[in-house]
């Protein structure tokens, strides 16, 4: 089943914040401070009090610039500022309901190089800002027009110093009191992001031993051959070092994904196919449901049928699995890319949390990895990107949809073609699974071929 996201008319926030290159519009110093300005006046002072905005960062070099400007414009406006420094995104959602800010500000680009950067929202209950205020912020951008506060009403910063170890145990009390990690050996590689300091913490504090990589940041480093979009260094730790799994994040730490003991490279889909799996069978999978995103494999939606549970899929995006898993009051979600969203914790995708879940299977069954991860077959599946001369909605694209039906056929039910066009680049991506490797090859290449052919023609 697929749900479908409400279409987005924005210049600046895209799904998931403003991102680019730093000291590059629309990631300015300007920007930030018109930013804050906006986001300030929007949860400004009310009833004799100050309100209070947190902003929390990763490990990049320009972080430093923004989270100044940002402070700068939020304080001018008559908010106070908690600084929290380096913490992983789902950090900030939880600290900012927890010690009950109007909002919450990550500088982060994620999973991307160090030289770019962005800004993402959080609201006072720790979800991500809905459309509207985010189209208000927008608006009251573009106008820069306050009346902004003097004397003893300018807003004030304070850094919280306890932060991480409010976070950690948050972490560590997800986490089943009768286990521990005891006895597990674990490769942990924290991209030289966010994580760096908060995620061996609480794995060792739990007992298991950690071997550390990607924890020396020097603000350049980040997600640089390193992190859960680098699985290949991790697959050699585990293995070198004997371990019983390996256990990477991205820059900003709501992203996971693992390495067994035989070196298998293992994803979101797995995750949910083993969480769902457990879930299921203790009776705390709510609905019997899985949301996840068109991307997820065809394999994860198999395996849930065989156990009688249902995948809801939605458009990319972490966003739009929370907005679904909120709708429907389900508890977990996730992305083939590591976003899993474990409800009942967290209001957002959680690196560090989800791997805590998914150890907790572990300890409790006594099962390795590798057998766990039996439980989802993948798919064979075929991702390619056509470039064109410009951005192009595929509905424009004359035949592709009548191609696209034609070839499903050949698919016998047993696969499927999606095509999407980037929300950011000039590409359509093309994706087709089954159970056929050969079969789906030929289709991309089919798909690919005319796209390029037919959107060169019509750009011309």
């Amino acid at each position: 089943m697929m749900v479908n996201g409400e279409s987005r008319n924005r210049r600046l926030f895209g799904t998931d914040g403003i991102r680019g290159t730093a000291n590059v519009h629309p990631m300015t110093v300007d920007t930030a401070m018109c930013l804050g300005k906006a986001v300030a006046y929007v949860f400004q002072r009310k009833n004799g009090r100050h309100r209070r905005i947190l902003i929390g960062k990763d490990t990049r070099i320009s972080c430093y610039m923004f989270e100044n400007a940002m402070a700068a414009g939020i304080c001018s406006m008559g908010v106070d500022v908690l600084l929290v420094g380096p913490m992983p995104t789902p950090a900030i959602a939880f600290l900012t309901a927890g010690m009950r800010a109007e909002a919450g500000v990550v500088i982060s680009a994620s999973h991307n190089p160090f030289y770019d950067n962005g800004i993402k929202l959080f609201s006072g209950d720790g979800f991500k800002l809905p459309d509207e205020i985010e189209m208000r912020i927008e608006g009251l951008m573009s106008a820069n027009s306050y009346e902004q506060p003097t004397g003893r009403d300018i807003g004030k910063a304070f850094r919280i110093e306890d932060a991480p170890g409010r976070y950690i145990v948050f972490l560590k009390n997800t986490f089943p009191r009768h286990l521990t990690l005891d006895g597990l050996r674990i490769v942990l590689d924290c991209a030289n992001g966010a994580t760096y300091r908060v995620a061996p913490t609480v794995f060792e504090e739990l007992g298991a031993e950690v071997i550390r990589t990607g924890v020396e940041p020097n603000g350049l480093n980040i997600n640089d051959g390193c992190g859960c979009l680098f699985p290949q260094h991790l697959r050699e730790l585990v293995l070198s070092h004997q371990a019983h799994l390996g256990i990477a994040f991205d820059g900003d730490g709501d992203r996971v994904i693992f390495v067994d003991e035989k070196g298998n490279i293992l994803n979101g889909d797995h995750v949910l196919a083993i969480c769902a799996h457990y879930l299921k069978g203790v009776g705390r999978l709510k609905s019997n449901t899985v949301v996840a995103t068109v991307m997820s494999n065809m394999g994860l939606e198999v395996a849930l049928n065989a156990i009688g549970c249902r995948l809801l899929r939605t458009q990319v995006g972490d966003r739009y699995v929370v907005e679904a898993m909120r709708q429907g009051e389900y508890s977990l979600g996730g992305e083939q890319s590591g976003h899993l969203i474990f409800f009942d914790y967290n209001t957002t995708g959680d690196g560090i949390l989800a791997a805590l879940q998914l150890l907790a299977i572990i300890q409790e069954t006594g099962r390795p990895l590798s057998e766990l991860a039996k439980v989802l077959t993948v798919f064979p599946q075929v991702l390619q990107n056509v470039r064109i001369k410009k951005r192009l909605d595929i509905n424009m694209i004359p035949g592709l949809d009548a191609l696209k039906q034609q070839l499903n056929k050949d698919l016998n039910e047993r696969g499927r073609i999606l095509i999407r066009a980037s929300g950011t680049e000039p590409l359509i991506r093309v994706m087709v699974e089954g159970e056929d490797a050969d079969k789906i090859k030929e289709i991309a290449t089919t798909l690919c071929e005319y796209i390029e052919k037919t959107c060169n023609e019509t750009t011309t």
